[in-house]
């Protein structure tokens, strides 16, 4: 039995900011003003706003920053957007997480720290809208059907396991069983999911994983595949995660083992398929301490949020620049340079290049996160602290580098703050 629809309330969405020279701009938007209704119609989140935006003509109800109500009448082309942004993408609230996954990381935190870091969520309009990973499980048949309807496609899936027990263990929900019928829902719906596999050792590898990357394999057939990609990823731990939560962390020999598993799928999947549909995320050719596959391997880059070939792409985007770099700087400056431990070795050779430049030193500085309790830690997991301690007896130079990836971009609930 699919969850039955819960009564949502939907809020007039709060405006954060206008943008300039946009049609919201011209008739007298400002941050704080409220959106109530489109043309008659309250929008529940971003997708309805976008729908009922692609009207020509539009009837606003607005509540300005001081609760007045106004009403406008705008005429515009189909396609133009009026260039609003919103304080969060859901107007009428974050379809909670039922599952209670041992490998999950929102658990794994301490506790105390800001709300945001505790939200659960296992909502399909965030997987459209930004590609955030969902579980299938929590979807009453209204919100299947406007799926449907409003052709919502692709979603991104945490499948983990296709064996309905396997699964239902890793997520501790018996409906997460239900996996290949909602995949066969996709599927005779033409619509696509890019899935994602976490390997928790002892629980979905070997024999399990090469059964659930067999079965995700056999729904990319026809010209709209219903599985577009798969990612298959290491499970994350850190020091504060449960007790006696059945997971290991994964070493450097099985690393290895799931590479050559999945590599000799790749192959099939190449021969049978003409694409190399499942990939293995960075961080196994890491732990592993083996070298990454070449740039061409990751095709179109189809899991890239997943890490999959972050770090090749990073390597190209640097060599399309390389020969733009100034063969010297003035003043002389010297630049700490952070970044987590596990790309220590593919960044080397960046760090050389940068440090032919004349008068440029840049000191490559990996650390792991103690915060977190790892080892070895990929950079997006540093935190502030670990910066702090780490680089506490470090010369840093005139300046310290940190990537955009570790910083906090807003309040939001998702950082990335579009304009429609």
């Amino acid at each position: 039995m699919m969850p039955a629809s819960k009564t949502t309330t939907i809020s007039p969405a709060l405006i954060t900011s206008v943008e300039p020279g946009s049609i919201a701009e011209e008739i007298g938007f400002a941050a704080g003003d409220r959106l109530v209704a489109i043309n008659g119609q309250r929008p529940r989140d971003l997708i309805d706003y976008r729908f009922l935006c692609a009207d020509d003509q539009l009837d606003l109800e607005v509540l300005d920053a001081k609760g007045v109500a106004h009403r406008l009448e705008i005429e515009k082309d189909y396609d133009e957007e009026l260039g609003l942004a919103f304080e969060t993408a859901l107007f009428d609230g974050l379809i909670q997480c039922v599952n209670r996954c041992p490998f999950c990381f929102i658990d794994q935190q301490p506790p105390g720290k800001r709300e945001t870091l505790y939200l659960k969520d296992d909502d399909y309009r965030l997987s459209f809208l930004y590609g955030s990973y969902l579980t299938l499980t929590n979807i009453p048949p209204a919100e299947w059907e406007r799926i449907a309807r409003l052709r919502l496609s692709p979603l991104y899936v945490s499948v983990h396991a296709t064996e309905g027990e396997v699964r239902s263990r890793l997520l501790k929900n018996e409906r997460a069983a239900k996996i290949l019928e909602h995949l066969a829902w996709f599927q005779s719906h033409r619509l696509q999911v890019h899935a994602q596999v976490v390997v928790c050792p002892g629980i979905n590898d070997g024999s399990h994983l090469v059964q659930t990357l067999q079965d995700l394999a056999s729904f990319h057939t026809g010209d709209v595949p219903a599985v577009a990609s798969a990612a298959v990823v290491p499970v994350g731990l850190t020091r504060f995660r449960p007790e006696q939560d059945e997971l290991v962390p994964v070493t450097t020999a099985k690393a290895q083992e799931v590479i050559a598993q999945v590599q000799a799928l790749q192959a099939e999947f190449t021969r049978q398929l003409g694409t190399t549909f499942a990939w293995l995320a960075d961080e196994w050719f890491l732990i592993g301490r083996q070298p990454l596959p070449p740039e061409s391997h990751y095709e179109n880059y189809p899991q890239i949020g997943n890490g999959v070939g972050s770090i090749r792409l990073f390597l190209k985007e640097f060599d399309a620049i390389a020969p733009t770099l100034p063969s010297q700087v003035s003043p002389p400056r010297t630049l700490t340079w952070v970044v987590g431990n596990a790309v220590e070795q593919a960044f080397a050779p960046l760090a050389l290049r940068l440090n032919q430049i004349d008068g440029l030193t840049v000191n490559l500085t990996p650390i792991n996160s103690h915060y977190w309790g790892q080892d070895i830690t990929v950079t997006g997991l540093l935190t502030g602290q670990d910066i702090a301690t780490q680089l506490a007896e470090v010369e840093i130079g005139d300046g310290l580098l940190l990537p955009a990836l570790m910083l906090k971009q807003s309040d939001s609930q998702h950082p990335e703050e579009t304009y429609f």
